[in-house]
């Protein structure tokens, strides 16, 4: 147990457990052996910890929030290794949540009171409900770049995430019904993609290119898009084929509430590459940093 750490009345502790600095271990906790704790980590009362949970610095884990550690319980049936869960650096349980086992949680994310949480959960996003689904994301207010009624003057507008900007495309009206056109991309187009079918609580994207850009239009129906620098983060709503968004590399992009019927199209400036791809969010914060 590290320096500066207060243990409350009624924990329970057992010996190989591992706890950092500065942290506030709260009234009828249980923490078992596999059990590894950061710096700074807070875990207020009627938590248990069990076998196979991480829980890295300045973690924030609310009241009577319940981690799991065996996907098929049985009483008197004992696993021999505990599948890991880990919580990332920075992230929040809130209270009476409940956690399976082998997740994965982000650094920053905030896990609502009372979700359950089944699945991964992405660096700053907030999930809620059971099961838990993303509702939007730490930092990341959105920008509505829907068209005004009047078609607006075209043009680029700068995202406050370094090197992203959207993109007013033209919108050409007449009996035939709409047109929408792009020229003068910032890259040369050597690839394309079409993303589809998406169910509306999936979310694609989670990584970073080393040097490829891309370009991103929802032809049809509605998507989001979170970009982030590593400092900065913004929400941009493509609910119009008129928008485009320039992703440029060493950027995070996710794109998450995809409606039934959207179309995403991927226009980028490279063959796929598997080593272009940054795909963990603390690798790619250490390289930006």
């Amino acid at each position: 147990m590290g320096r500066g750490t207060r243990v409350w009345a009624f924990a329970h502790i057992l010996p190989a457990a591992k706890i950092g600095e500065d942290c506030n271990i709260c009234d009828h906790t249980f923490i078992e052996n596999d059990v590894i704790i950061g710096n700074r980590v807070t875990i207020k009362c009627g938590v248990q910890l069990w076998d196979g949970i991480r829980l890295e610095d300045d973690v924030f884990v609310g009241p009577n929030a319940t981690f799991t550690n065996d996907k098929l319980p049985r009483s008197g049936v004992h696993q021999q290794k505990h599948p890991i869960t880990t919580v990332r650096a920075g992230a929040s349980i809130g209270a009476n949540s409940t956690i399976l086992p082998g997740i994965t949680i982000g650094p920053h994310a905030m896990i609502g009171a009372g979700a359950v949480v089944t699945r991964d959960v992405p660096a700053w996003a907030i999930v809620t409900g059971n099961p838990a689904r993303i509702g939007g994301y730490i930092g990341a207010e959105p920008r509505h770049a829907v068209p005004l009624p009047v078609q607006p003057r075209p043009g680029v507008q700068p995202s406050r995430v370094q090197g992203v900007s959207v993109y007013r495309l033209p919108l050409v009206e007449d009996l035939r019904g709409y047109l929408t056109a792009a020229e003068d991309f910032p890259f040369e187009i050597k690839r394309f993609f079409l993303v589809f079918d998406v169910p509306s609580r999936e979310v694609r994207g989670e990584h970073a290119h080393r040097e490829c850009h891309q370009f991103l239009v929802c032809a049809h129906g509605e998507c989001r898009v979170i970009a982030d620098d590593g400092a900065e983060r913004e929400e941009i709503v493509l609910d119009s084929p008129s928008i485009g968004v320039h992703i440029p590399p060493m950027v995070w992009a996710t794109e998450y509430r995809y409606s039934p019927d959207a179309v995403l199209l991927v226009l980028a400036s490279d063959v796929y590459k598997p080593e272009d791809y940054i795909r963990d969010y603390a690798e790619f914060c250490a390289l930006k940093s």
